[in-house]
């Protein structure tokens, strides 16, 4: 039996604040290693000059993987995370995106645009995620690892019809609604995200 830990990547959203994972991540099975991804310049984080923009901070994450990983990811991370998959998809064994675009316009699911609050509540931060335009909808067909898409059922900046379109979208894709939950699902119902998590990663790895 293979006794090395399994790899799982947590990927926050548009805040960058690791913190945000963190309760889930303290509830993962005991045989997982969980690293909780920081952001240069975002939650006290130094600037690293690679990045200076969301491709760059794309790239620097990628190239971090270096063993086969799940992903988890929050939000804007999604866009991350499903870079991850189609560029490097020997590295990563599934991916789990909560609250997320995908990588595709979401205003015709009637999405809330966060961006305008994002840049007045916190000017202080980079606006990589702000300024990010990126269409992945095309290439969703690639992604053939197993996917468990979580959403909260009163989320007004990515409502669940996003999760159901993504479910149809993706190859290999399940979707679980929490009711009640809204954009920060993740940390606000940590023990049930936790729980659906847990179970996923029993039937990939």
């Amino acid at each position: 039996m293979n006794s090395r830990k399994k790899s799982i990547l947590f990927l926050p959203g548009a805040s960058g604040d690791p913190a945000f994972w963190q309760p889930v991540a303290d509830l993962m099975p005991s045989d997982c290693r969980c690293t909780v991804q920081t952001y240069p310049e975002f939650a006290g984080q130094p600037p690293h000059p690679a990045v200076q923009d969301f491709a760059g901070l794309c790239d620097w994450v990628l190239a971090k993987i270096q063993e086969p990983t799940v992903l988890v990811a929050q939000s804007m991370g999604g866009i991350i995370a499903m870079q991850a998959a189609l560029r490097k998809p020997e590295q990563v064994r599934g991916l789990v995106l909560v609250a997320t675009s995908g990588g595709m316009d979401v205003s015709a699911f009637g999405a809330e645009d966060w961006r305008r609050a994002y840049l007045l509540e916190q000017p202080q931060l980079p606006t990589w995620f702000v300024e990010a335009d990126c269409d992945l909808s095309p290439d969703f067909a690639e992604i053939q690892v197993p996917v468990l898409l979580i959403w909260g059922g009163d989320d007004s900046i990515s409502p669940p019809a996003v999760g159901h379109f993504l479910q149809q979208a993706l190859p290999n894709a399940k979707l679980a609604v929490i009711s009640h939950g809204e954009h920060d699902v993740a940390n606000t119902h940590a023990a049930e995200v936790a729980a659906r998590i847990r179970d996923y990663l029993n039937e990939v790895i």
